[in-house]
């Protein structure tokens, strides 16, 4: 397809670029972001994109940056720091659910951008104001973004996202199970995840919540910091 006359199109910016960029990640993933398809995406020549990013790699920081920039700022004066880093996580599980293909670039990059750095920062900001020390603060940090990270790996390849998905796949793993000689898988199937009103996101919270007890727990232990 040739490209829209200039007239008919908004001029090329660098968060037009970016934005371009996202979209094709979101459909084939990172490996999918090059400057012909990006190019294709705006209906441009690819030598355009050059008056904006110097190369490929300008456009996956660009990028991370901008999935940095959309997940919420854990609040600096909350009155609980487990408060501030919960809506931290759940709108990074949110955000992250939408370009799960960031996961992989997220820690990769070698020049982070201005909400990268701020978001790290104000993340640290919460720990340390609430009397983590540094190293505790270094470990509550990689702990909550695996598990974060780790969840919404396992959303992305799941076989279900409605809880009618789950009453069709799990019901079918039961029709044929074992149960005398798999009890226990038979029983959690059975009795848990068919029980009417089970949602299996809200696991999410439930082993947020458990890391977040379990890091002010420690915080309390002196020697332990």
């Amino acid at each position: 397809m040739s490209p829209a006359p200039q007239s008919s199109r908004r001029p090329l910016s660098t968060a037009r670029v970016l934005e371009a960029a996202i979209r094709v990640a979101d459909r084939g993933g990172a490996e999918a972001i090059t400057m012909r398809r990006v190019a294709q995406e705006l209906g441009v020549e690819a030598m355009s994109l050059y008056h904006h990013v110097p190369n490929k790699d300008a456009i996956l920081d660009g990028v991370i940056d901008m999935v940095f920039a959309a997940i919420a700022l854990p609040c600096a004066d909350c009155d609980d720091w487990r408060d501030a880093i919960r809506t931290r996580a759940h709108s990074a599980r949110a955000v992250l659910s939408q370009h799960s293909w960031a996961l992989g670039l997220m820690d990769s990059r070698r020049d982070p951008g201005p909400a990268t750095l701020r978001h790290h920062d104000a993340v640290l900001g919460v720990l340390r104001r609430a009397g983590f020390t540094l190293p505790m603060a270094a470990h509550a940090v990689s702990l909550i973004d695996s598990y974060v990270g780790g969840f919404v790996l396992q959303e992305a390849n799941l076989p279900i996202t409605t809880p009618e998905d789950v009453e069709e796949v799990a019901g079918g793993i039961l029709a044929h199970l074992p149960a005398d000689d798999l009890p226990y898988l038979t029983e959690m199937i059975a009795d848990h995840g068919l029980r009417p009103g089970y949602d299996h996101t809200s696991e999410f919270g439930y082993g947020l919540d458990l890391i977040l007890d379990a890091l002010e727990a420690r915080r309390r232990e002196p020697l332990r910091r």
